[in-house]
């Protein structure tokens, strides 16, 4: 349920709501074998070089960071996803989308997926052309009939976690997809899922504790109250 966040993050999850004697080392040794994880993840260091950061409002959704990974095979007519972070909380949203979009593709796609449920925000980062950024925003505001004066602050640069949360999201999918890799888009509601529920090394909390102040419901911790000896491999399970 959780994507396979590796140790650190399983341990917090399951500290939320159990605990045992020896339950670190038990964890270390549970996650240390899990055969999904060593056939799919690298370690990686953090990027050499030094850092510019932007600027974040420490408003929710008002100030986002836009990406596309692209070339994957296809799974259900959809070839890349459209990565959107909050860049307060750090919550990503994970849109299937086809290839090659335009802007006004995006405009609707940003309006059914991201303004419907948090507005406008007042900033985007986007490695894409300042011009298809641009026409982006003038297609998004002549469907909501929105005067174009409206001042939105563009980033045209890569923004270095929107590029980490590619990262994760991909070794995510390579934990649930199918041998033939053609089933993706079943699983990026999930992954998007966890990668929310997982604290993140920035604010030192979930994406979903930041927005809501408050965690999702694991069902199956629920279910297993009354059951002792059903609870340790279950909720291992679900964080897995």
């Amino acid at each position: 349920m959780a994507g396979h966040p590796g140790q650190e993050n399983t341990l917090k999850l399951i500290k939320g709501d159990f605990y045992w004697a020896g339950m670190n080392q038990f964890i270390k040794e549970y996650v240390s074998s899990c055969q999904k994880c060593s056939r799919t993840k690298n370690i990686h260091h953090k990027m050499f070089g030094l850092l510019k950061p932007l600027q974040i409002s420490p408003v929710p959704w008002n100030s986002l960071s836009m990406d596309f990974m692209t070339q994957f095979l296809m799974s259900n007519r959809f070839d890349s996803i459209l990565v959107v972070v909050e860049r307060f909380s750090k919550m990503a949203i994970f849109i299937q989308i086809y290839g090659k979009i335009t802007a006004l593709d995006l405009a609707q796609i940003f309006m059914n997926n991201v303004f419907s449920k948090n507005g406008l925000p007042a900033s985007i980062v986007s490695d894409r052309e300042s011009l298809f950024v641009s026409s982006f925003w003038t297609q998004l505001f002549q469907q909501l009939k929105i005067s174009r004066d409206l001042s939105i602050d563009f980033h045209a640069e890569t923004d270095g976690q929107t590029e980490g949360v590619n990262y994760i999201l991909k070794q995510s999918l390579q934990m649930y997809v199918s041998y033939h890799k053609d089933d993706w888009h079943t699983w990026l509601p999930l992954a998007e899922f966890s990668f929310n529920n997982v604290e993140n090394t920035s604010t030192k909390q979930s994406p979903f504790f930041t927005i809501d102040g408050g965690k999702p419901i694991f069902d199956s911790i629920h279910i297993l109250q009354d059951s002792p000896s059903g609870k340790l491999s279950t909720k291992l399970q679900s964080v897995q």
